[in-house]
Order: C-alpha cells, then structure tokens, then sequence
C-alpha cells in the first residue's frame, strides 16, 4: 500500500513539474498583431516582384503552409485588388525521403492543382523552414505538373541555424535561432482560435532534468 501511493505521489510531482515547465517554456515569437504585420509586408513583397500575377501561381505547401497562403491571397485579393492569381495546394507526404521510415502509416492529405506549371514563375508557401527537407519533397513534387520557370520560396519562419540542406527563403516573415531540441509551432485562428507563434519544447530532456535533479536531494 505504502509502495502504491510513493509511486503515484511520484507520478503526481513529475506530472505537476511537466506542467510548470511546459509553461516556463513556453515563449511567444510573434502575436496576433506582429503576424498581421508581417502578412501585409510579404503580400506588398509579392506584388513588387510580380505586379500582375499573369505568369505567377502561388502552391501552398499541405498541410500547414495552406494556412499561410489561404491569408496572402486574401491580402493580394483585398488590399491589391490581384484576383486572378491561380493558387493550388500540393501534398509532399509520399516524396518525403524519410516516410518509409516513419512507424505509423503517414496519413496524406490532398493535391488541388488544377493547372500546369509549364514555365510559370511558381511560389512555394509553407509556415516554418526547417531542415529543408519539405521543400526538397516540393520541388520532386511539382515536376508532375510541368517544368516551372522559376521557383520562389516565402515563409513566416526561418530556422536558419537548422537546415540540412541549401534551401533559402527568398521571402521571410522572421528568422529564429531555434535549437534542434525546440519547436516553434504557428496558430491560426482559423484552426487554433489565435494567430499566435510559438516556441516549445520538443522533448521531455528538460522535464526530466529538473526531475531528476528534484530526486537527488
């Protein structure tokens, strides 16, 4: 009996300890009003490089980066009156170099592309570069609609200390000097009820440090 309630006394302070370190950790990188700022910037970007959108079509990458694209669109449609820009959304799950690997059967979500890209000037959208391997999986990708032009790439995050690969934004809402052990994780209000970014913790490494060193004494 004694034995039973050490151990979820035990369970209990690792549990309340990973709450209070979820929330110590837990940093805001940009709130509701930094990210409208931001979308507006990279929407008048967009439009000084490509005035008309005439030869132009914007690719949101599924599943995240259709969030981001779905709001410059919006920005190009009622702030730039551009509404003849061809957008499609394109899914990368089965030309990522690391899904078979993954345990659990990757769910894909869908490819609405209704138009060929033969030499049009293409615009990747997704929300965080990371190692770069998504984009690489992109560009495999987009081969089946045709052979672009040129291909640009716009994010809200560049985790420029974190690429495996040599993949540069050519438009970038705010870099973040991110470790390999943190996650930034955007909210749409859309979906998460907030625009909001976040940066947390990845892995239980510094619950489990703090845990630890509470055992010792």
């Amino acid at each position: 009996m004694l034995n039973t309630l050490s151990g979820i006394k035990k369970n209990l302070t690792f549990v309340f300890t990973t709450l209070a370190v979820s929330n110590m950790s837990q940093k805001v990188l940009l709130n509701s009003k930094e990210i409208n700022i931001i979308l507006r910037r990279l929407a008048c970007q967009l439009v000084e490089n490509h005035p008309n959108f005439e030869n132009t079509v914007i690719i949101g990458i599924q599943p995240r980066g259709v969030f981001l694209a779905d709001r410059i669109i919006q920005l190009l449609e009622e702030e730039y009156n551009i509404t003849n820009v061809e957008y499609g959304q394109l899914d990368i799950t089965f030309y990522r170099d690391d899904f078979r690997r993954s345990i659990k059967p990757l769910e894909a979500n869908k490819t609405k592309i209704d138009f060929i890209v033969e030499d049009k000037q293409v615009i990747f959208i997704d929300d965080v570069l990371f190692t770069g391997r998504s984009i690489r999986s992109a560009l495999t990708a987009i081969q089946s609609f045709g052979r672009p032009k040129e291909i640009e790439l716009l994010t809200l995050i560049d985790r420029r200390f974190s690429r495996h690969l040599p993949i540069q934004p050519d438009y970038n809402g705010r870099q973040v000097d991110a470790i390999n052990d943190e996650q930034v994780k955007v909210n749409w209000k859309e979906v998460h009820g907030e625009d909001t970014v976040y940066l947390l913790p990845t892995s239980n490494t510094e619950i489990e440090a703090i845990q630890k060193k509470k055992n010792s004494k």
